[in-house]
């Protein structure tokens, strides 16, 4: 007996219902166990970020020799500044510099015509040796008439009046001869001549102009350099340091820096301080002297000053970027042995720019932390990130480390 089969159209019916039945049941499976797998991956991704260490950089505390400065700003000052004149009137006939050369005492400068007074000179030498032959016939004349009085032929009377011209012809002489060293004196004024040794500026006059001894301008200014010296002042609250170290004998040390406070001009000594304090600004006014072999400083230059008043011995210092203000007031976060951030709370003693003395709070050799401040706390975790360690290259992770310092597992 044959079994009949089913017609096409029941067995099309019941796949559609097999695939339906098994869509419905992945929903449902999907539906059930979705929310309670992405809340428990939620969970462990909360967990694991909450103990990931914070990458920063750390620097160990050191102990040196720390120098305290006191900060100004001065005014290169020269030792000397001459207006260069003449002394006589005349042509200028001659210029014998360049401008901006550098000089030395006693060289020349300039010239007068002295024809004028070479004429003059040789009037009152003439003059001078008229003078003193009227001196030597007067002296002749009075031997003689010593001679006649002893023997009684000429009253006193007579050789007193001869021993009177005697001294009249001398003194006309004696005064003749001081104009004799004026004209010789006015000649050699017509050689204008360095009367410091420095660097010259700009020429005022031109050769062949007629100038007057006493004119305003004068010919040339003769700035000193080398040496030279700085201006500054101090705080009448600071002073006692600057002259505790003076009465010390102590050579304080000047350093000169440029309006960037980038670059080390020159290093000098402090030469003096002021008499007294400015009672509308309470400063006191200081004097450094420096070589200036180089010509680094010039004349009415502004450079900021630092003053080196104080060397503290065996300074705990640490980075300034390491320290922190807070209610609490200043402390520092310090990386122990087991790599946790702990804050320590410290007393600040002098600083500069770059660095921060510690008198409380640290010990030489413990590391606090610069970089990655802002997410720390205390206790948590952390990595030191070495600047010097090389970039990984394009496409590679780079590789941290573990709080312990090996290296982390990726994560999975």
């Amino acid at each position: 007996m044959s079994v009949s089969s089913p017609p096409p159209s029941s067995r099309r019916w019941l796949i559609y219902g097999s695939v339906a039945l098994m869509l419905a049941l992945g929903v449902w499976y999907a539906a059930s166990r979705g929310p309670a797998q992405s809340a428990g991956n939620r969970n462990r991704w909360n967990v694991k970020a909450g103990n990931q260490a914070v990458p920063v950089r750390a620097e160990a505390a050191r102990q040196e020799a720390f120098a305290v400065y006191l900060k100004s700003i001065g005014t290169v000052t020269p030792l000397n500044t001459v207006t260069v004149r003449s002394r006589v009137d005349g042509q200028l006939q001659r210029i014998a510099f360049a401008e901006g050369q550098r000089v030395e005492r006693g060289d020349l400068l300039a010239e007068i015509d002295p024809a004028p007074y070479r004429i003059r000179l040789a009037q009152t030498e003439g003059q001078q040796q008229q003078n003193a032959a009227q001196v030597q016939t007067a002296r002749s004349d009075l031997q003689r008439f010593e001679q006649l009085f002893a023997q009684n032929l000429i009253t006193r009377q007579e050789l007193e009046l001869q021993q009177a011209l005697v001294a009249s012809r001398e003194g006309a002489l004696a005064a003749t001869q001081a104009q004799v060293e004026t004209a010789r004196l006015e000649l050699s004024y017509t050689r204008i001549e360095a009367p410091i040794s420095g660097r010259l500026g700009l020429r005022q006059v031109d050769p062949g102009n007629l100038i007057r001894a006493g004119d305003s301008n004068g010919l040339v200014v003769i700035t000193q350099t080398a040496p030279i010296s700085v201006l500054f002042t101090v705080p009448e609250t600071d002073l006692q340091q600057v002259l505790d170290g003076l009465r010390a004998g102590h050579a304080l040390v000047v350093e000169a820096w440029d309006r960037n406070e980038r670059s080390l001009l020159a290093t000098g000594s402090l030469r003096t301080v002021d008499n007294q304090i400015n009672v509308a600004t309470g400063t006191l006014r200081l004097r450094a002297e420096f070589a200036n072999a180089d010509d680094r400083l010039f004349p009415n230059q502004f450079v900021n000053v630092r003053l080196r008043v104080l060397t503290l011995p065996g300074a705990i210092v640490i980075p300034s970027a390491a320290v922190q203000f807070g209610s609490r007031g200043t402390y520092v976060y310090v990386v122990n042995e087991r790599s946790e951030a702990k804050v320590r709370d410290v007393v600040l003693g002098p600083a500069n720019a770059a660095l921060q003395t510690i008198t409380s709070g640290i010990q030489a050799g413990e590391r606090v932390v610069l970089e990655g401040l802002d997410r720390l706390r205390d206790g948590r975790l952390v990595t030191l990130v070495d600047e010097s360690a090389p970039t990984a290259p394009a496409g590679e992770p780079a590789t941290k480390s573990s709080p312990g310092g090996r290296p982390g597992n990726k994560g999975r």
